[in-house]
């Protein structure tokens, strides 16, 4: 490795001062040009006659100004590519390679001061920028990584120790049966995660175009709520609709349904037994406007800045099961279809979720 890069650095010696020399013999040939066309224009208007010992004194002046100006332009060209060319593309190459390392914290100090017209500052600039931007993609994956390993493992942890449970053969019928729905309960959660995984991936990393068709939104609405029927009767809860009919929107039908029934099974699994849940559908101008209410346990203000983020869970304790995507889905498949998503909420009283679409003129106003 040494052996290389003691070569490479005998190549870049070698091309360096090719490049001197080259420059060098340029000015020597530009100045000699200059100086020639001067002393023959100078014995023309003088009207002198140079004799043979003249030429010669002329000719040796003549040549050591031009070997030192050539000389002194070559300096101060060497010095001028050292400090405003090799230094702000050395440090560049270097922090490239840093990157390239992994190293994401690496960042170019401002190279504007050098010659601000150059080039080089907005370079750096937008490298900065970059790695800024992949400093926080890099951020975002261990901490997905992180997450997913986190959330795998606990229906895996409950599967293995209740199965582990059932296996003895002593163990009371009821207990036979707990046991055997907690492991049910906790396949179902790692079932849910892993689509909404794939649903996630699928959503973010791929070029997604609706499949746009003009349909009635509160027929769909109301379809997906009937779908949680066996979930909110068993939580005896109140279910409350203002339905504005013939609504109409034009957008994926397929996309949207996940974001209903993302809102609807969250109203359902925050809010407590013989709680009240509320669908509202209205138009507003050309959006049409959806809230779905709870009376849940509501959502602190500082999780509410984050409650889109993937993983992110206001409730830490998982005292009820969740695995934090839904509502990053919900907001992904918002921006794919080019609406809008809000909440409200107030801890203690519940939350409203408010989606704002754009509607067709045909629907009613």
């Amino acid at each position: 490795m040494r052996k290389k890069e003691n070569t490479g650095r005998g190549v870049r010696w070698l091309f360096a001062l090719r490049r001197y020399v080259l420059f060098f013999l340029l000015m020597a040939f530009v100045i000699t040009c200059c100086m020639t066309l001067f002393l023959n224009m100078m014995t023309k208007s003088a009207g002198l006659q140079l004799t043979q010992e003249h030429i010669e004194q002329a000719a040796k002046v003549t040549f050591l100004n031009v070997v030192l100006l050539s000389l002194m332009c070559t300096v101060i060209d060497g010095i001028r590519r050292k400090f405003m060319v090799e230094r702000p593309v050395r440090k560049i190459v270097e922090a490239a390679e840093q990157m390239m390392k992994g190293d994401f914290s690496v960042r170019i100090p401002s190279l504007r001061r050098i010659d601000p017209d150059d080039g080089f500052g907005a370079i750096a600039d937008c490298f900065n920028r970059m790695a800024e931007e992949l400093s926080g993609t890099e951020t975002l994956r261990t901490d997905f990584i992180a997450n997913v390993s986190h959330e795998l493992k606990t229906p895996l942890a409950v599967i293995q120790n209740y199965g582990t449970m059932l296996g003895q053969p002593d163990l009371p019928e009821e207990k036979r049966r707990e046991y055997a729905k907690a492991i049910t309960d906790a396949s179902r959660r790692l079932a849910s995660l892993i689509t909404n995984i794939l649903k996630l991936n699928k959503l973010e990393n791929q070029r997604i175009y609706p499949a746009t068709v003009t349909y009635n939104l509160g027929e769909q609405l109301c379809e997906c709520l009937l779908s949680f029927e066996s979930a909110w009767e068993e939580k005896h809860l109140a279910i409350e609709t203002d339905v504005e009919e013939e609504v109409m929107v034009n957008t994926d039908a397929e996309l949207l349904s996940l974001v209903w029934n993302n809102l609807f099974s969250n109203a359902v699994k925050f809010t407590e037994p013989h709680g009240r849940i509320f669908l509202s559908l209205k138009s507003e101008g050309d959006s049409a406007v959806v809230q779905v209410t709870d009376t849940g346990c509501g959502i602190p203000s500082e999780v509410g800045k984050h409650i889109f983020e993937k993983f992110y869970q206001g409730d830490t304790s998982h005292a009820v099961q969740g695995n934090g995507l839904g509502l990053a889905l919900v907001k992904r498949v918002m921006d794919i279809v080019g609406g809008d998503i809000s909440v409200s909420s107030e801890v203690g009283k519940g939350s409203t979720f408010t989606v704002k679409l754009r509607r067709e003129p045909d629907g009613t106003s």
